[in-house]
């Protein structure tokens, strides 16, 4: 039970963090689709950041056990956290492009756009990214208590095994 508070914990804190740098993304992207109307650029956006802070929860949920282990483990996470964030936010948003290229029909490609806008949108916040990266890790490891250790395996019943 404490494993998924923590991991909760760390999927909200990582909400938290990531959404205000979504909104910067957000506004210095590009229009992913010019031949739309430009009052579909509001909802794109909206769309774009809430789907990157789920996908960026998400991973902030898987990786919270391992940043509460040694210091080493705390480096590798915030690694896997700044290199992380961007991809599940962009897959997030790809997803929902094909959700939305589905509502369409055929005469929509939306899945290509997304994905290029959010690319470049995530390499012009890569260092507010990596300062959220080690903000979170070093938040998550102060306001999470430590998890127990697992129970060592059981002998097995075969010798040499």
């Amino acid at each position: 039970m404490l494993r998924i508070r923590v991991a909760r914990r760390g999927a909200w804190l990582a909400a938290a963090i990531y959404l205000p740098i979504a909104a910067v993304a957000a506004a210095l992207a590009s229009d992913p689709v010019t031949t739309l109307p430009t009052y579909f650029l509001a909802p794109f956006a909206t769309i774009a950041v809430l789907s990157g802070v789920v996908g960026v929860a998400l991973l902030g949920a898987g990786l919270t056990p391992a940043a509460l282990g040694s210091r080493i483990d705390a480096v590798v996470v915030a690694i896997a956290m700044a290199i992380g964030a961007p991809v599940a936010a962009t897959a997030s948003l790809v997803i929902w492009g094909w959700v939305i290229d589905s509502w369409m029909g055929e005469s929509a490609d939306l899945a290509a756009p997304f994905l290029r806008a959010a690319v470049l949108a995530a390499v012009q916040v890569a260092p507010l990214v990596a300062v959220g990266a080690a903000a979170w890790v070093l938040i998550v490891r102060r306001i999470s208590p430590p998890l127990p250790e697992p129970p060592p395996d059981p002998p097995s019943g075969l010798p040499g095994l």
